[in-house]
């Protein structure tokens, strides 16, 4: 199988970690020329463009107060983010910007550009994931989580540093599975949260527990779900792609898993409907609009897409 086709996991600049530690690099970047800047605010960037928006690369020079952080370089120019405080309500969109947006939305309007990995869509994608995910993280680690001593910006926004128990603190990541579960009669098993809508459906997930391995994920988040099982053969649990999902820190690691027991009986409790679907019959429901899909730009869709075979009609 080629690997699966992913938005969130487009990306063109070289992060160049090695510069984050330089001393006054921010302070720097923000006078040079070539430097460009991304926006945000509460986690949505500033965008130009009405009617197909796409975030702003702005001049720092003139921008508001606010939390900085290095993003990287591609082809002589060098990008950061400039995060507004959370606490400003409101705010208008910088000069040279015309409003704000979220990053779903923003990727959502830019699928084919994307997938056919065209520039500069893809620079500023992956800029944007990479902000995005920052900002959500800048916007909880305020405070030192042993002394609860507000933490300073270090490491060109890389790390928080406290000041009392010289701490420091890191960026992370939490790790989720997403699966298509394929029975052997090549029918792929979706499921409806209980905090959805009527009619959406989707792959299973699940976070990863502490001291578990990503196979053993996908077989217990399957089996607590749904109660199916999952095959402990080699070759059962196939790990197809991953993709970023920084909502608030998420990373999607999207495998294909084999169905040994088929039988439905779901927990109630974050799954209230589980079912088998062979290929006419969810593509029939989808079309007709008894059920909804994940969206084009989910790790999901891409996993029910490459089992049926082609594109589906219907998306959240």
């Amino acid at each position: 199988m080629n690997p699966l086709e992913l938005p969130f996991s487009r990306t063109r600049h070289d992060r160049a970690a090695h510069r984050r530690t330089e001393t006054g690099l921010l302070d720097r970047l923000r006078q040079e020329s070539t430097t460009h800047a991304l926006v945000l605010h509460r986690k949505r960037l500033a965008v130009v463009g009405a009617d197909a928006p796409r975030a702003a690369l702005l001049a720092p020079a003139g921008l508001p107060e606010g939390t900085w952080v290095y993003l990287g370089e591609d082809d002589g120019s060098t990008y950061v983010a400039l995060l507004l405080p959370d606490d400003v309500e409101d705010p208008p969109p910088p000069a040279g910007a015309d409003g704000w947006a979220g990053l779903r939305e923003l990727t959502a309007g830019q699928a084919e550009a994307l997938a056919a990995d065209e520039d500069p869509t893809v620079l500023v994608h992956g800029l944007s994931v990479e902000a995005v995910a920052l900002a959500g993280w800048h916007g909880t680690h305020q405070r030192c989580g042993r002394c609860g001593t507000p933490t300073v910006v270090v490491q060109g926004g890389w790390a928080r540093h406290c000041p009392v128990d010289e701490r420091e603190t890191y960026p992370r990541t939490d790790p989720a599975v997403i699966m298509a579960v394929v029975d052997d009669a090549d029918r792929l098993l979706l499921g409806h949260a209980a905090t959805w809508p009527e009619g959406r459906f989707s792959t299973l997930a699940g976070f990863v527990e502490a001291g578990e391995a990503l196979e053993d994920t996908v077989r217990r988040e399957v089996a607590e779900e749904s109660g199916v099982v999952v095959g402990t053969a080699p070759g059962d649990v196939v790990y197809r792609g991953s993709q970023a999902w920084p909502f608030p820190a998420s990373l999607m690691l999207g495998f294909r898993a084999r169905a040994v027991a088929t039988e439905v009986r779901t927990d109630d409790e974050e799954v209230t409907d589980a079912r088998w679907f062979a290929r006419a019959e969810l593509h029939d429901a989808a079309a007709a609009g008894e059920i909804s899909l994940p969206g084009r730009h989910s790790i999901a869709r891409a996993l029910i897409e490459e089992w049926y075979g082609a594109e589906l009609p219907g998306a959240w």
